[in-house]
């Protein structure tokens, strides 16, 4: 009998939550924000983008500061941002002077200090800080909604039309032409989608977090497969349990839902990392 009660108990601590309307709306923008950031940050780890897609979250942090007091739409804002970060980024590694890590460290700086001076000392009273650096998940509308949705479909199109450019500029850019790949549209068409993605998913984790969903389940993904069919199915799936997860947990211990998705993927890659590597060595020994 008690087994019984102890069943019923999970599955109300499950379930229960999911019958109030704002929570059935996160879950929902959990969901397709799940397929948008499990499918593009596939291809971010297998391309080394990740400190790019963390510094691209980072750097709409002084466009989302403005966008209230100047009367600009938030996506909008953010967009213009993060654009504006990846032609500064682009004109400062042109010539080679500078490595793509140091200027992306020097913008992503750049733009972190920007945005805390301008919510601080300019827009103090427009501004939520915490909003904007952690998201607020459990308050998206239905303009967010439809956000993640339309980086959720651009995702899956383009991973089905752009999956073998990527795949063959990521591993053999030098011989991707021989192939017929053109390698700078394919190379562009990424960022910009990147760059939409990035814009979905500020709402539900912030500009601070970005990477917990673009970057996080992939990179554990790559930890339990090696095909690239495998590799996007487990990223996706692994990227909508975290984020479920911490859904829930944010609800019942009353946290923010972003870190608490933060904390759900860090752990679990943690976790996989060390399962992976006793497993090598008790296969070595």
């Amino acid at each position: 009998m008690r087994t019984v009660f102890d069943k019923l108990a999970v599955v109300r601590w499950l379930t229960d939550p999911l019958a109030i309307p704002f929570m059935q709306r996160a879950l929902v923008a959990t969901l397709l924000l799940a397929v948008a950031a499990g499918l593009l940050g596939t291809w971010i780890v297998l391309r080394r983008l990740a400190f790019f897609a963390h510094a691209a979250g980072t750097a709409t942090f002084p466009g989302l500061v403005v966008a209230a007091p100047w009367g600009i739409a938030a996506p909008l804002a953010a967009l213009g941002a993060g654009l504006g970060f990846a032609g500064l980024l682009s004109r400062m590694t042109r010539r080679g002077a500078t490595s793509a890590d140091a200027a992306t460290g020097l913008l992503l700086t750049g733009a972190l200090a920007l945005g805390v001076i301008l919510a601080s000392d300019v827009y103090a009273s427009a501004a939520n800080v915490d909003r904007l650096l952690f998201g607020t998940l459990l308050g998206l509308g239905d303009g967010d909604i439809a956000l993640a949705g339309a980086a959720a479909l651009a995702a899956l199109l383009a991973t089905a039309a752009l999956g073998r450019t990527w795949l063959a500029t990521g591993f053999d850019p030098g011989g991707a032409p021989a192939l017929g790949v053109r390698a700078a549209h394919g190379d562009r068409l990424l960022l910009a989608l990147l760059a939409l993605t990035v814009v979905a998913v500020l709402p539900a984790v912030g500009a601070l977090l970005v990477s917990t969903l673009l970057v996080v389940p992939a990179a554990t993904a790559r930890l339990l497969t090696g095909s690239l069919r495998g590799l996007l199915g487990a990223a996706v799936a692994i990227a909508a349990v975290e984020g479920v997860g911490g859904l829930l947990l944010a609800y019942h211990l009353d946290l923010p839902p972003g870190p608490a998705i933060a904390v759900i993927g860090g752990g679990g890659f943690a976790l996989v990392a060390l399962a992976g590597s006793l497993r090598t060595k008790a296969a070595a020994a």
